[in-house]
């Protein structure tokens, strides 16, 4: 098979169950998102050179694949793989829960940055930001599964609680903002 079909040539292409929408389609952009987010994902897991985080990232990028196959599946009846439920949100939470133990409390805002691995997941959380807001934007006007919102608003949670794991874990101090 080849990689290139010439199908999407004049701007459209293919969505899972053989439907063809434009490419600046709202659920093209929706799912494109949580596809540039996958991608982030990917990075940050070339940066954790210790591996605390490789299979909690590992998971959420193939949750992602499930999220995003929603998103391009206009009738849910015609989607080829199990979708993402509401385990998926409650792993995430665990996750949250037992980074939180290593950080200290936070009362005050954050500059994203720190390490390599803590300013790209900070870059992946502002991604999830993004996508979530185009999921939602495609919910005002076509059928959106509840867990895909869901799990975008918490996996941003997991990755900004990620970054300040990792920037902790390297020994650098989380710049408060306002600054003094």
């Amino acid at each position: 098979m080849k990689i290139y079909t010439r199908s999407g040539d004049e701007g459209s292409t293919g969505l899972i169950g053989g439907d063809r929408t434009g490419k600046d389609d709202p659920r093209v952009t929706a799912y494109g998102t949580v596809d540039e987010l996958n991608a982030v994902l990917g990075i940050a897991r070339s940066l954790d050179e210790a591996g605390h985080l490789d299979g909690a990232l590992r998971s959420i990028q193939r949750n992602l694949h499930l999220a995003a196959s929603m998103l391009a599946s206009p009738d849910p009846a015609r989607l080829t793989v199990a979708p993402l439920g509401p385990e998926a949100t409650a792993e995430l939470e665990a996750w949250i829960d037992r980074m939180d133990e290593e950080l200290p409390p936070l009362d005050h805002f954050i500059l994203p940055g720190g390490g390599r691995l803590g300013a790209e997941l900070h870059r992946a959380r502002t991604v999830c930001r993004r996508a979530e807001r185009h999921v939602v934007a495609l919910s005002r006007h076509a059928e959106v599964p509840d867990p895909v919102r869901v799990y975008l608003n918490r996996l941003s949670d997991f990755l900004f609680t990620a970054a300040r794991l990792a920037n902790r874990r390297e020994g650098l101090e989380e710049e408060a903002w306002p600054g003094e």
